[in-house]
């Protein structure tokens, strides 16, 4: 009767115990940074919650799933696809690149190029380069504003060179930072894939 006793009390406590990944809102918590500390961008963080529809408000105790989804662990294709994009997706980039690159030579603007494209081929993040730009948190240029100037002939040059041979010049790259204006302990902890000029390019 004792050992009955045991085994349904250990099951109801595994019936009751919180999800073995999920996490326990405390305070001063936000879903990004909850995003960052568990190693997911902010949108493969709101596609394994989808009870929170809205990512500003979540309260202390809350049980946030910090599993990736089937989709973020699929094998990314090691090859970069070539693709072609509008006219639209074109200046919508580089105006990206002129805001983000500007004062970069050409070789760097190519680059955070480059990193736009990888995302867009990558199952960690939005399928367009207007989602991808436009994800919540990501470039400062659209959070300052900067993203709405108009592009620079050379940085129109350099998303054009990025859809071409130039595609493999940051294999890989996701992520990039200027290390002299910004810090991230969580950037420094991935593996850098190149440097060009003021630019660190991370995996």
């Amino acid at each position: 009767m004792k050992k009955l006793i045991t085994l349904l009390t250990l099951a109801a406590s595994l019936l009751l115990a919180s999800p073995a990944f999920a996490y326990e809102v405390k305070p001063g918590d936000t879903m990004s940074k909850i995003a960052r500390d568990h190693k997911l961008t902010l949108q493969e963080l709101a596609d394994v919650n989808p009870q929170i529809s809205n990512l500003n408000l979540i309260y202390i105790g809350q049980n946030i799933n910090t599993t990736k989804s089937i989709r973020a662990n699929e094998q990314k294709i090691e090859e970069p696809v070539n693709l072609s994009l509008s006219d639209v997706e074109i200046d919508l980039l580089a105006r990206l690149v002129r805001a983000e690159a500007q004062t970069e030579p050409l070789e760097g603007k190519i680059a955070v190029a480059c990193v736009v494209l990888n995302r867009v081929e990558s199952p960690q993040f939005p399928d367009t380069i207007k989602e991808v730009i436009y994800a919540p948190g990501q470039f400062q240029p659209v959070k300052n504003g900067e993203i709405n100037r108009p592009a620079d002939e050379e940085s129109i040059q350099a998303v054009k060179e990025a859809l071409t041979d130039q595609r493999q010049l940051a294999p890989g790259a996701l992520f990039f930072y200027n290390p002299a204006i910004a810090t991230s302990s969580w950037l420094d902890s991935r593996a850098t894939t190149l440097v060009i000029a003021q630019h660190v390019f991370k995996k």
